[in-house]
């Protein structure tokens, strides 16, 4: 009996040496963690259980028969993240650059199974140099195998990708599928094909960083959702995240301790909005200002900063927050910002997160370059998503919603539970001068005239009180009992329950 426990504790150590130690040391001379060094950090402590430890490829071409290094590449199991189950896999890059082979994706295809059975998160973490090429078409079929669980599991349970090293080729469609991407600045990057290749197909002569480093990617293409100064503050921001999300789409959300009185007044919000109505202001302080201690996770903090994403507690719970930013293109619906807001509005949706939306939108960017590329299919993804969406939706009107615009950003007419309006509010169908200018072309040379149409229609339009007789507005209310008011409509709208028409699924534009 010793003998055999003897030998079960030396496999284990062999597997937990992955491509042996010189490796280790080059992983970390890179300052990058190792595989199972970032499972410890992301998990609580003690609670891996790992699956698969012993299982070595099958190939036998070109010499790989002779060696066979357990595990395979890649150590998947479940744990736990603040007591809650997740389950995870993170591949090796000691062990083969971390390729993809047939055994490698069947471990990660038993764990998103069990994951989506059980009802859990699945946290993959990515540092591979792509397909095993050894194994050819068979280490294709396994990516296949992978993405079909990408799929399947999708609005199932939350699938959050960390990428902490290469992502190349067919590899980046996993991650992509997911909720969630996170990146570690300077050691990853993404990208379909590399800097060779693009070389040799387009002469264009590019860094990896530049062509998918996590700068290019959270700014610029919008694949990922945010990036981190090393591995260490990457799993952090996960473990947080996770805190957010429920651990499936049939439950709800978790509920925290929280120690902030939900009636809390916050009077500076009176003077938020500046009198000029062309002065822009942060809409982070009205988010930070109404969140249960201040806390806001952003999503996408730096690609289309005219439209702000992220998720916040309200009395303990969680709620996903779109707002328009002033400080940005005046707030402008743009593609980027619908793109940005319709997926996050999506994922909230599949998951039962309530969502929060603070509007000031003088309406859609205007330009040959926003209309060439679509705006119109592109704004109809976030008029989408907020139309089937089901979940509790309120809404809180700061300053303008004018137009499509506003009927966009989740107006009553899309659905919207319970709409508020602050008295700064103007809801109409355009801005005071460019209305007067069409509605009284023949009076453009009378500067006077025209001054006292634009001043009558301010009067009669720039407020909230025309939707409010209408019904469109529920009620105005005070800027400083804002966080009031939020919370009780949440706290009111907990037993909602609506179904749209059965469908198979929806058409979205895409």
């Amino acid at each position: 009996m010793k003998d055999i426990l003897q030998e079960l504790e030396e496999r284990r150590a062999g597997a937990r040496l992955g491509g042996g130690q010189a490796r280790i040391d080059a992983q970390h001379s890179k300052g990058k963690l190792t595989a199972r060094e970032r499972i410890e950090l992301l998990l609580d402590e003690g609670s891996f259980e790992e699956y698969d430890m012993f299982v070595t490829h099958r190939c036998t071409d070109f010499g790989m028969e002779q060696s066979k290094p357990r595990g395979d590449g890649v150590v998947t199991g479940w744990g736990t993240i603040n007591g809650r189950m997740v389950y995870v896999f993170s591949q090796d890059f000691t062990v083969l650059g971390g390729s993809v082979s047939e055994t490698h994706a069947a471990k990660i295809c038993k764990i998103m199974d069990m994951a989506v059975q059980n009802g859990a998160p699945v946290i993959g973490i990515n540092d591979s140099g792509g397909a095993r090429i050894q194994e050819g078409v068979s280490s294709l079929a396994a990516y296949g195998e992978v993405f079909k669980r990408n799929i399947l599991a999708s609005g199932v349970v939350p699938q959050i990708s960390l990428i902490m090293g290469p992502c190349a080729g067919g590899a980046v469609y996993s991650p992509a599928m997911t909720d969630f991407i996170f990146m570690v600045k300077d050691s990853s990057y993404m990208f379909v094909t590399g800097p060779d290749v693009v070389k040799t197909v387009t002469n264009e002569v590019v860094s990896a960083e530049e062509l998918g480093g996590a700068s290019t990617h959270t700014k610029k293409s919008s694949v990922a959702d945010g990036a981190f100064e090393n591995d260490v503050e990457a799993l952090n921001e996960v473990r947080r995240l996770v805190d957010f999300l429920p651990l499936n789409n049939r439950e709800k959300p978790p509920v925290r301790p929280f120690f902030d009185d939900p009636a809390r007044v916050e009077m500076s919000l009176d003077t938020l909005v500046p009198d000029n109505p062309n002065m822009p202001y942060d809409m982070k302080e009205l988010i930070l200002k109404v969140a249960d201690e201040g806390d806001f996770y952003e999503i996408q903090e730096d690609f289309a900063k005219n439209i702000i994403t992220g998720f916040i507690r309200l009395e303990g719970q969680s709620v996903g927050v779109v707002a328009n930013q002033p400080m940005v293109l005046a707030g402008c619906l743009d593609i980027d910002s619908s793109r940005k807001a319709a997926r996050f509005v999506r994922f909230c949706d599949a998951f039962e997160i309530p969502i929060l939306t603070f509007v000031d939108v003088p309406g859609f960017l205007p330009g040959t370059t926003q209309e060439y590329n679509g705006v119109i299919k592109h704004g109809a993804k976030l008029l989408f998503a907020y139309g089937e969406a089901t979940v509790p939706k309120v809404t809180v009107i700061t300053r303008k919603a004018y137009g499509g615009a506003y009927v966009v950003m989740a107006s009553k007419h899309l659905q919207g539970d319970i709409n508020y309006a602050w008295p700064t509010s103007e809801i109409a169908v355009m801005g005071a001068k460019g209305a007067t200018e069409i509605l009284y072309r023949s009076e453009l040379n009378d500067p006077e005239k025209i001054a006292g149409r634009v001043k009558d229609y301010e009067d009669r339009f720039a407020n909230p009180f025309v939707a409010a007789e209408r019904g469109f507005i529920d009620e105005v209310i005070q800027p400083h009992s804002t966080r009031r008011r939020v919370a009780r409509a949440f706290a009111a709208l907990r037993g909602k329950k609506l179904t749209n028409p059965w469908k198979k699924h929806d058409n979205i534009p895409l």
